[in-house]
């Protein structure tokens, strides 16, 4: 390949190797242009459920790409986006009745937002703040930067975010400092909206915290008004165990963000679901009152159509099984670091794993995040960890012997890379 000029996401050229090309994948494999295959133990960044180019999904891209390509959707409908609408809305926890389109999970948090904000201001009681969780993560676009952890990651384009409030992660035995803290932000009546990853905050660390925390915010938010916000893109289709993370809390969100999984990781395509009482709020014969939102690509027919077999593949296929054998695996493999030295904090939420490598220098951008990244791919596999945090999130078709190959090189990377306590 001559001088690639790509400019990769999240990726230091000045430091990086050469960047391996993938020629195909299939199942949970990537495999590259010399031959060999990489494990792909995170899913392609959280993407990919059942496993790469699953045969349901690729025809229907192939059958609808046939007779429809992109139409605009502002004026025009289709068929992919209407069946797919119905389905989302039977899936979704109850109340959500209605489903905005866009394309990546950045867009839909920012689809959120506006939403929360318009709905305040069209029922003439406007609120201007959103109320967000330390270490969150919402995306990489102007509103999503805002609303998540502030650090260097954005800390050069702080001129344009916008204040937020602050509630501290509820972890392991200081949850009431986390209720407490929202129920005094949200006494004042400012908030419009909390937005929170329920469960589990994923590139924040894999911070995981307890279902009943997500039903106690949920009960002070309806007290002031406040609507809650459930991004669901990382943990939504089956991540955290169940379809969407908020079953666990048995709670219906106001709004409710959903990308990554929801076409099986096939192609690009995100839905905002909001509550009747939103979309009223916007349904006006004032042209003002129009919810004032859309991209080029809103609600790709074939990206719907990809969608839509991911639905089917859920209904016909026995995905929740896979889903509850893949987290007893997990949580077996991470039982035999229970006394490791060089690890601490083993946690795992539904096929979600995750431990933190004692290290002499932790943190994200640490050297040691790049090292166990190079040594994970010499030995054929994809884990990604975030600094010092390493993680699996497999597709579900993953095998117990190809996670028990994860596990041996995770042991081996601890003795290697890991400083004893």
């Amino acid at each position: 390949m001559s001088q690639s000029r790509v400019w990769h996401p999240f990726t230091q050229h000045a430091l990086e190797p050469a960047i391996p090309e993938i020629v195909r994948t299939e199942g949970a494999y990537l495999h590259r242009a010399d031959g060999t295959r990489v494990l792909d133990a995170i899913s392609s960044w959280w993407v990919v459920t059942h496993g790469h180019r699953h045969p349901r999904i690729v025809k229907a891209i192939e059958t609808t790409a046939a007779s429809l390509d992109q139409i605009i959707f502002a004026g025009f409908t289709h068929e992919p986006a209407e069946r797919l609408a119905e389905a989302l809305v039977n899936l979704a926890p109850p109340g959500l009745d209605w489903v905005f389109y866009s394309d990546s999970g950045s867009t839909s948090v920012e689809v959120a937002l506006k939403m929360a904000l318009g709905y305040f201001r069209n029922i003439g009681a406007p609120r201007s703040r959103i109320v967000v969780m330390e270490h969150g993560y919402h995306g990489d676009t102007i509103g999503t930067m805002s609303v998540g952890a502030r650090g260097v990651f954005n800390a050069a384009y702080e001129p344009l975010l916008f204040e937020v409030d602050t509630i501290p992660f509820p972890a392991a035995g200081r949850e009431q400092e986390t209720l407490d803290r929202f129920e005094a932000v949200s006494r004042d009546q400012r908030a419009a909206a909390l937005i929170v990853e329920p469960l589990v905050l994923g590139a924040g660390g894999m911070l995981m915290y307890p279902a009943r925390v997500l039903a106690e915010l949920k009960k002070i938010a309806d007290a002031s008004g406040t609507l809650l916000i459930a991004d669901e893109v990382m943990t939504g289709w089956g991540r955290t165990g169940t379809l969407f993370a908020c079953e666990q809390a048995n709670i219906s969100p106001d709004i409710l963000c959903t990308s990554k999984g929801l076409t099986g990781g096939t192609i690009p395509l995100a839905a905002t679901l909001a509550t009747d009482a939103i979309f009223q709020a916007h349904y006006s014969t004032d042209r003002k009152r129009t919810f004032f939102h859309s991209s080029s690509y809103t609600a790709n027919p074939i990206a719907c159509a990809a969608a839509l077999a991911n639905v089917e593949i859920w209904n016909d296929e026995p995905v929740a099984e896979r889903i509850t054998a893949l987290g007893a695996l997990q949580a077996a493999g991470l039982r035999r670091f229970s006394d490791n030295p060089f690890f601490t904090d083993t946690r795992a939420t539904g096929t979600i794993a995750a431990l933190d490598l004692r290290a002499a220098s932790p943190g994200y951008l640490a050297e040691i995040g790049p090292k166990l990244r190079a040594f994970f791919l010499d030995q054929g596999l994809l884990v990604r960890p975030l600094g010092n945090v390493l993680y699996l999130l497999p597709p579900y078709c993953i095998t117990g012997d190809e996670l028990d190959r994860l596990y041996d090189t995770i042991e081996e990377a601890g003795e290697r890379f890991g400083s004893k306590p």
